[in-house]
C-alpha cells in the first residue's frame, strides 16, 4: 500500500505530540468482548513479545507511535513496545490505564499511588486512570468526581501527563465543568453504539464539546462492525485534535486499518484487496 508511506497525522495533548490513531491493546491482551474463546484464542495469538512486536512494527513504520493499554500488570506488553523500539529505532508513547484504590482511607491512598509510580517507572507519558476506578468517584447530583484531584496530583508528581479513561461522559463533563488538572479522556463511540451509556447523537455532542482532545475507543465494536464501516464513520465525525484507538490481531489488520483511516483522512477509497470468497460476483472481483 503506497499510501501508507505517509506518516499518520498528529495531535497535541498536554504538550506532546501524539499520534491520531491509538494502538489499542484489547486484541493483545485477550480482552475480546466476545466470548472465552476469543480471549484465549487472542492470548494465544499473541503469547509472546517478539510476535506483539511484529505488529507494533507495522503501526510505528506508517508513524504510529502511541499505545494505550493497562501496562503495569502486563510485563510482556511492555517488553514488546521495547523490542519493537529496538527493531525500529522509533520510539513509543505509553498511555498507560491502571486500575488503581480509590477507598477514601489513608492505606488505600498509599496502594494508588505505588501503582501510579509503577506507570512513570515502567516508561508512560500519560496515566488514565482506569474507569472501573474513578467512575466509583462520581457524584451526578453534585456533578463532580470526589477526590479526583488528589489522584491527577500523584500523576503530575510521578511525571506524568493526567488524564481520565471514561466509559460515562458524563466524566468528561464534569470534568471540564470543575477544571479539572486533565489532559484527554476516553470516550467509546462506534456507529452501533455498542457498549455506549446513551445515544450515538449524544456522545457526538460530548467529544465536540470537550475542552480538551478526546480519544474515542472500540471504533468496530469489537468486531462487529468492518473495519472499513467502523473507522470510516469515527474519523469523519469527531474534531481534529481527537484520537481513534485501534485494536488489532495480526500486522495484516495493522496494515488494513492504517491505509483504511488514511483513506478516510485523506477523501480517497482505501486501497484494500477484495475478501476472500468461494465464489465473487463480477462486482467484487479486485
Amino acid at each position: 500500500m503506497d499510501k501508507m508511506e505517509a506518516l499518520f497525522p498528529r495531535t497535541n495533548v498536554g504538550g506532546v505530540s501524539l499520534s491520531r490513531m491509538i494502538i489499542g491493546t484489547n486484541w493483545i491482551l485477550g480482552y475480546s468482548h466476545t466470548s472465552l474463546a476469543a480471549d484465549n484464542l487472542i492470548r494465544h495469538k499473541n503469547s509472546s513479545p517478539q510476535v506483539i512486536a511484529d505488529m507494533l512494527e507495522v503501526f510505528l513504520e506508517a508513524g504510529v507511535d502511541t499505545i494505550m493499554g493497562p501496562f503495569v500488570d502486563n510485563p510482556h506488553l511492555v517488553e514488546a513496545v521495547r523490542l519493537a523500539e529496538d527493531r525500529t529505532g522509533k520510539g513509543m508513547i505509553i498511555i498507560d490505564t491502571p486500575i488503581i484504590n480509590v477507598d477514601d482511607n489513608a492505606e488505600a491512598r498509599k496502594e494508588a499511588e505505588r501503582v501510579i509510580a509503577n506507570s512513570g517507572k515502567l516508561g508512560a507519558t500519560l496515566c488514565l486512570p482506569h474507569h472501573t476506578s474513578v467512575e466509583q468517584l462520581v457524584n451526578k447530583n453534585k456533578k463532580t468526581i470526589e477526590r479526583l484531584p488528589d489522584y491527577l496530583k500523584m500523576i503530575r508528581d510521578h511525571g506524568m501527563i493526567p488524564g481520565l479513561s471514561c466509559h460515562m461522559p458524563e466524566l468528561v463533563i464534569y470534568s471540564d465543568l470543575n477544571e479539572y488538572d486533565v489532559e484527554t479522556y476516553i470516550q467509546i463511540y462506534n456507529c452501533i453504539g455498542f457498549l455506549m451509556q446513551v445515544e450515538i447523537e449524544y456522545i457526538h455532542k460530548v467529544i465536540w464539546n470537550a475542552k480538551k482532545p478526546v480519544i474515542t475507543i472500540k471504533p468496530m465494536a469489537a468486531g462487529r462492525v468492518s473495519p472499513f464501516v467502523g473507522l470510516t464513520f469515527v474519523w469523519h465525525t469527531i474534531r481534529p485534535c481527537d484520537m481513534v484507538t485501534v485494536g488489532c490481531l495480526t500486522p495484516d489488520e495493522a496494515a488494513e486499518d492504517i491505509e483504511i483511516s488514511l483513506a478516510a483522512l485523506q477523501g480517497r477509497p482505501p486501497e484494500l484487496k477484495g475478501r476472500s470468497s468461494p465464489k465473487k460476483t463480477e462486482i467484487m472481483r479486485d
